[in-house]
């Protein structure tokens, strides 16, 4: 004769709450486990680039910060990261001016625009841009871009030039530059800032927009007034994320750019340089003093890494506590 366990009020037995007792710590300890893991990884990358970095501005005879000039392998080593902050940070700028509109367009037509039949395969093409690797997009930039985007360059200096920025003093030559390897990043972080966009919208508290409806407002007012407040702070957060990948982006930078050292405002000249693309390209050749030069260059886009995504964190944080969610 067997006895059952007795249940309790909710008709559980001890022991099957026991075993869900059991399963919760055992999660509870593998997920934290993981989390720790995580910030050891980092701490490990971090302190790596930091010993490295370390080994080689004790040696640099130039300033590491405006120093323009990139030898750390010479008799007298010289190395500096002003050109390349400057490069990282206007091409990644340009991708981001071009990108985000777009991107917010794309995502309301999707999810508030076009028919269900239209609009699906529209998101999933724009999703399979993310799938493109980067050496794909490189060689496009570098056999269609560069060739064709020379009619807008010359609109640009004829038209724009005025404002220093967009003045092209080097004529007649290929525009691998900063201004087009923005737009080449343009394309690159598209998928990603649309699809964090679309699901943001679709995110919108229905009674929102039909209020909005109701009141009397055109479907424009309706995403004016409803859609765009809510969807504010996931646009900024994908658009952080999108700044992430440009920031990064090292093969297609590094096929589309003429590099040099020289610091120049003139957007549409050819020359410049990324930290990434600097350090694909100069990796191999380099001498293990040249390598910690690198890892020292590579410690600063970590940190601007960094800030980029924790930025982005303490964004989505807001997002919480003002969220009307799924009403």
């Amino acid at each position: 004769m067997t006895t059952e366990a007795p249940a309790d009020a909710r008709g559980r037995t001890r022991r099957g709450r026991g075993d869900s007792r059991r399963g919760d710590s055992v999660f509870f300890n593998l997920s934290r486990g993981s989390g720790i893991l995580l910030l050891v990884i980092m701490a490990a990358i971090a302190g790596f680039l930091a010993y490295r970095s370390a080994l080689a501005l004790s040696k640099n005879e130039g300033n590491f910060l405006t120093t323009f000039e990139w030898a750390p392998d010479a008799a007298k080593p010289v190395f500096g990261i002003a050109v390349l902050t400057f490069g990282t940070l206007v091409s990644a700028l340009i991708a981001m001016l071009i990108a985000v509109p777009i991107s917010v367009g794309i995502a309301l037509f999707i999810s508030h625009y076009a028919p269900r039949r239209i609009a699906q395969p529209f998101a999933y093409l724009v999703d399979l841009l993310a799938a493109v690797p980067s050496i794909v997009y490189g060689l496009w930039g570098v056999l269609f871009l560069v060739p064709h985007i020379d009619g807008l360059t010359s609109w640009m200096d004829q038209y724009l030039g005025w404002t220093y920025i967009f003045d092209q003093s080097s004529k007649g030559v290929p525009p691998r530059n900063l201004f087009t390897v923005g737009i080449l990043l343009a394309i690159m972080v598209l998928p990603i800032i649309t699809a964090v966009t679309r699901e943001v919208f679709r995110q919108v508290p229905r009674m929102h927009e039909e209020a909005a409806l109701a009141l009397g407002a055109t479907r424009w007012e309706m995403i004016r007034t409803a859609v765009l407040p809510f969807g504010r702070p996931g646009i900024i957060s994908a658009s952080m994320l999108g700044l992430g990948r440009a920031l990064g982006e090292t093969i297609a930078v590094a096929t589309v750019l003429s590099t040099n050292n020289k610091l120049s405002l003139h957007l549409l000249d050819p020359g410049g340089g990324t930290f990434a693309q600097n350090i694909a390209l100069k990796f191999n050749e380099a001498q293990p003093f040249g390598r910690d030069a690198l890892m020292a260059s590579g410690l600063v886009l970590f940190v601007i890494t960094l800030l980029v995504n924790g930025a982005a964190r303490m964004i989505i944080a807001r997002r919480k506590e003002y969220s009307g969610a799924a009403a």
